[in-house]
């Protein structure tokens, strides 16, 4: 159909004026920009996902995509100008499973994730990401795990298959035990999902702390700029010996050198802010 010539001058006005805007925006508003980059970073990632897609598919599902995705991904940090320093990687384990445990603080993470993810590693994920488009079936051929957390009839029973997994098939998989994203620069109580799993498959728990993102990101304040993050790799939690029964003293005591560090790291100094208030205490979380 042919637009009546009238509405050319307006849709060139439209455009020209949309050419002003945006870049008027970015420079004189701090928000503005705080989502413009929060949406090119989720766009970037799904476009990524379509451009791995293809490459996984002649493996099929199989763990060993994920050395593909973290290729793909490890560039976004120089995008953002985001430095990222890895201290302690000599505590993976070099030939055993393990479980990984780290903290959760934005979607950001994945930077940290992909700067020190250590091979044959995979996510556990919760279930929604499954249908986020072009990033959900990228994941599923890269081997992550997706549970239902509504059902823990149905994550309980995927954590004994996962165990099993773990033994037979020489996987690791990274878990976030405080279960959800905590833009509040602490560290929310640990779901006991993750040291459940470890106990029963007898592996050792690594734990890996990335530094409050205050320095650079900031939800509450749309805040969004260059900046460093610390990712820490601390020594592995041996699980030999343990049963269901120790799992919340081991969870506790977990999180508890888990914080301790990640109030280290990320003060260094710089003080704190709205991003970072004091840290809550430790609750009861269960899977």
């Amino acid at each position: 159909m042919e637009l009546w010539p009238g509405v050319w001058p307006v849709l060139l006005l439209l455009f020209l004026l949309l050419l002003f805007l945006l870049p008027t925006l970015w420079f004189c508003s701090p928000s503005a920009k705080y989502f413009f980059k929060m949406a090119f970073y989720n766009v970037w990632i799904l476009f990524l996902a379509v451009l791995a897609i293809p490459v996984c598919a002649v493996r099929g599902r199989n763990v060993e995509n994920m050395k593909i995705l973290r290729l793909m991904l490890l560039h976004i940090k120089y995008l953002y100008g985001i430095r990222v320093e890895v201290r302690g990687a000599h505590h993976f384990p070099p030939s055993q499973p393990y479980v990984v445990v780290s903290n959760h603080q934005s979607s950001l993470d994945l930077l940290g994730m992909m700067e020190v993810l250590p091979g044959r590693c995979v996510p556990i994920a919760k279930r929604e990401l499954l249908w986020a488009g072009s990033a959900g079936l990228a994941c599923w051929l890269a081997g992550v795990i997706f549970i239902d957390r509504k059902r823990t009839g149905d994550a309980i029973s995927v954590m004994s298959e996962v165990a099993q997994t773990l033994l037979t098939q020489d996987v690791r998989v990274w878990v976030f035990p405080e279960g959800t994203r905590n833009h509040n620069g602490s560290m929310l109580p640990f779901k006991r999902g993750a040291f459940h799993l470890a106990v029963q498959a007898q592996v050792p728990i690594v734990p890996i702390v990335m530094s409050s993102y205050q320095d650079f990101y900031c939800k509450k304040e749309r805040r969004f700029t260059s900046g460093r993050c610390q990712v820490r790799v601390l020594p592995p939690v041996p699980t030999e010996g343990l049963t269901p029964d120790d799992v919340p003293a081991l969870a506790d005591r977990v999180r508890h050198s888990m914080l301790t560090v990640f109030r280290e790291i990320s003060t260094d100094g710089r003080g704190g802010g709205d991003c970072l208030k004091k840290p809550g205490g430790v609750g009861d979380a269960r899977l």
